[in-house]
């Protein structure tokens, strides 16, 4: 079932039908003042964290999902009916109600026509401040003149922090009060004396504080008390103030506080009005008059969306392509890339699913976060990256999470048993990734703080990475899994073998080699390549199971991911990265795909591992505890999936890999929405898989890895297009019956259109390849050969120019 469409042009999804399978939800703002908001105006608020930050209350986990919200009621003051401007919360019939809801970059517009009246609301947060618009525009389609009395409706958290302000009630419930300050604007706030404190030291940052400001019509009643406005025995579908027709003037003193303003206007037939509702943190007398002030007008409001919509757009337009696949013109285009854009702002920190409790950057996920947006943002990139380089301790571990006060150089030493093993690899995807973007070789000799003590440049952090791995090998010569490997599930006693993390070492020698080499340092290159000829003779000499490779080994031997058990016999991580990392040989590279086929692939995307565990121990295989087919338990890691199509790419499997990427686009599921239930137009974490009762169901959408991983191996190994130190790389692989397609790519300040003919039907291979008229015999086009405006045409056949070691 379909439930909406994709706008390129407009750079929007459109909600079509607003009884979406779950609720479809974007973001607003930026880390200063962030929100999420759905298709029905449902989500929340907060002030640079989602969890010691929220001021406006959601309830996770709830039926529906997204409740409360940002929600306009309006009411008929004639016939006394009464719904509101998104579907809900009031939920009128939808036989006789409409709506469409536009979501876009960092906006959402919600239009609605019931009884005769069009509302049209919008939302967003101007570029920079710590406020948010409300508009609606309220147009009379009926042939009598029309009296609307509109009423805002918010509900404010009582304390900033989520834990004491749900759960510790008898504190929380007592220090909240709400009032009205002006003819059109209400306070509510909470533990003033601390905001009293913070304005005599600003070093004081838990205050508490709100306002709400009406423009454009006369306010004509308010309620800043919740039950006053809701009533005992009322709710958001049916509030006793909209019901009864009239505000309360309520102002709250303890229990709980919303934001609602009630204006009343008159429409002649055909006629429109328009009012702006301003919501922000601080006092209503400072900051709220200030910004009314400045931005309380339509046309200051029109001003701050035009330019919020520039930036935005300006940072989608890195990458444009069209391709005969629109699903995947939709991701590359738009919402791959903003998907991408909002995972790096936010982390894992604040979603419907993520409360912002891990109020921080969690280490590996964000070093991988790097890939999908260092073409978009590069200087935010670069600066993320060197935060994270100094999270790693001078012995080349990391911290699990990089906290907002952390401080490089400062940091106690974590516990030994603390370390993952992986963490500090993902550099040697992320660095060389954002030099080739940037050109910038001489990053590699950035110094940077280590977390504890010392400092290093980036290529002896990269060396610290290696060491950290080489000083910790188990009885077989693999890196030690340590606290976890990437999959938390798995525990193997911290000497246990980790065959995942041996292949991102090897990775990271050949990588490490190659910069090397560019920095004239021939010795570590050496080095690095001898360290690798060890490794590759251990994974050799006991990871080979026939047809695929093991997946761990534990501290008591154990072997796991073997055809001789009956439970998580093969491994999926282990198989895509000894080809990536080059370990496997060309005829076991051929083997393990194929079992990725026969036993992992699903119609909705590749399996973590196989058969689900059941009898497992818990102790050693805790993804036992997730039914089977969902998560880790032989379940659909949406992280994996590029690694999958990745793999193939690089054995020139273009057909497969584009079976691959489809089956776990969302994009691809947008006439069938039913099934993957999460939105169409960004990433979920996990999907179930066919061993679980509801195949296809995907949880935890918009901040994953998957985001990254997705849209990284569809720009630059799909298509091909991919930044090397020297130049720009074009080896496209893709499905074979694909005729032609075409970049735009913006390139160290360059913009370069790419065409691609394919008449010979290939799924790789370039046969000729010209850059501004001028032939070339390599693939790889150098950099003092491009200039802004250039023009680079490239033809597929059987008689392909040679394809030498690039960069991953």
């Amino acid at each position: 079932m379909q439930y909406g469409y994709f706008d390129d042009e407009a750079k929007e999804y459109v909600v079509t039908r607003p009884d979406t399978p779950s609720s479809w939800s974007n973001y607003l703002g930026s880390t200063e003042y962030g929100a999420v908001i759905t298709n029905n105006a449902g989500g929340y608020g907060f002030y640079k964290s989602g969890a010691q930050g929220r001021f406006m209350r959601l309830r996770f986990n709830s039926v529906p999902m997204d409740q409360p919200g940002r929600y306009f009621y309006l009411r008929d003051m004639q016939s006394g009916d009464y719904w509101s401007a998104s579907w809900q919360p009031v939920g009128k019939p939808l036989d006789s109600y409409k709506s469409e809801c536009r979501h876009g970059t960092a906006y959402t517009k919600i239009t609605s026509e019931y009884s005769g009246i069009e509302s049209e609301t919008k939302y967003y947060v101007p570029l920079g401040q710590t406020f948010e618009y409300w508009r609606l525009k309220l147009t009379n389609k009926s042939s009598s003149p029309r009296k609307i009395r509109a009423f805002t409706y918010c509900e404010f958290t009582n304390q900033w922090n989520t834990t004491q302000d749900q759960v510790n009630l008898q504190y929380s419930i007592f220090i909240v009060k709400g009032q009205k300050t002006s003819p059109n604007m209400i306070q509510v706030i909470s533990h003033e004396n601390l905001y009293e404190q913070h304005k005599k030291n600003p070093a004081v940052t838990d205050y508490m504080s709100e306002w709400m400001a009406l423009a454009g019509s006369p306010v004509t009643g308010f309620d800043t008390s919740r039950q006053s406005f809701i009533g005992t025995y009322g709710s958001y579908k049916e509030p006793a103030a909209v019901v009864e027709g009239c505000c309360y003037n309520s102002e709250a003193f303890g229990d709980n506080a919303c934001g609602t303003l009630q204006t009343d206007i008159e429409l002649a037939p055909g006629e429109s009005k328009e009012i702006l509702v301003m919501l922000g943190i601080g006092a209503a007398e400072e900051e709220g008059k200030k910004a009314l002030a400045e931005f309380g007008t339509i046309e200051r409001a029109d001003l701050e969306f035009d330019k919020l919509v520039k930036n935005w757009h300006e940072k989608l337009g890195s990458f444009k392509a069209v391709t005969p696949d629109e699903d995947i013109n939709h991701t590359v285009n738009v919402w791959g890339l903003y998907n991408c854009l909002i995972t790096f702002a936010w982390s894992r920190a604040a979603s419907l699913v993520y409360n912002g409790e891990r109020d921080g950057l969690g280490y590996r996920d964000s070093v991988q976060d790097i890939l999908g947006v260092s073409a978009a943002i590069p200087e935010q990139a670069e600066e993320r990256l060197v935060r994270l380089l100094s999270g790693q301790f001078s012995n080349g571990g990391a911290l699990p999470v990089i906290g907002k006060d952390f401080v490089p150089g400062k940091q106690k030493m974590i516990d030994a048993g603390e370390f993952r093993s992986d963490d500090c690899q993902w550099f040697f995807n992320a660095v060389p990734c954002f030099v080739a973007e940037t050109g910038k070789l001489d990053f590699y000799n950035r110094i940077v703080p280590y977390a504890d003590q010392g400092e290093a440049t980036v290529y002896g952090h990269l060396k610290q990475a290696l060491l950290f791995n080489l000083e910790r090998m188990g009885a077989d010569g693999l890196p030690c899994g340590l606290l976890a490997d990437w999959n938390d599930c798995l525990k193997l006693g911290y000497h246990g073998e980790s065959l995942f993390v041996a292949f991102q070492l090897r990775l990271g020698l050949t990588t490490y080699a190659d910069i090397s080499e560019r920095l004239n340092k021939s010795e570590e290159a050496a080095w690095a390549l001898s360290e690798r000829e060890k490794l590759d003779a251990n994974i050799q000499k006991k990871c080979w199971d026939g047809k695929w490779f093991v997946w761990a080994i534990a501290e008591d031997g154990t072997v796991y991911g073997t055809h001789s058990i009956d439970e998580g016999q093969i491994y999926f991580n282990t198989q895509v990265w000894s080809v990536l990392s080059g370990a496997a040989t060309p005829e076991q590279q051929k083997l393990c795909l194929e079992s990725v086929k026969e036993k992992l692939a699903t119609p909705y995307g590749l399996m973590l591992c196989a058969p689900p565990f059941v009898h497992a121990d818990r102790e050693i295989m805790s993804s036992v505890v997730f039914l089977p087919g969902i998560k880790e338990n032989a379940g659909i890691f949406n992280h994996t999936q590029g690694w999958g199509v990745i793999a193939e790419i690089m054995n020139g499997n273009g057909d497969r890999a584009y079976e691959y990427c489809k089956a776990a686009l969302p994009a691809a599921y947008n006439d069938r929405a039913e099934v993957r239930q999460s939105e169409p137009y960004v990433i979920g974490q996990t999907t179930y898989s066919t061993y679980s009762k509801r195949p296809g169901n995907t949880r935890v959408s918009w901040l994953s890895g998957a985001a990254t991983w997705n849209y990284y191996s569809i720009t630059q190994y799909m298509l091909g297009i991919r930044p090397q130190y020297d130049g720009l790389l074009v080896d496209p692989c893709i499905k074979h019956d694909w005729d032609s397609f075409s970049v735009e790519r913006r390139w160290r300040n360059m913009n370069i259109s790419i065409e691609v003919k394919n008449p010979s039907r290939v799924c790789r291979g370039i046969e000729s390849l010209e850059v501004d008229g001028k032939k070339l015999d390599s693939v790889l086009v150098p950099v003092d050969l491009l200039h802004d405006g250039s023009r680079i045409i490239a033809v597929m056949g059987k008689n392909a120019l040679p394809v030498r070691n690039q960069r991953m």
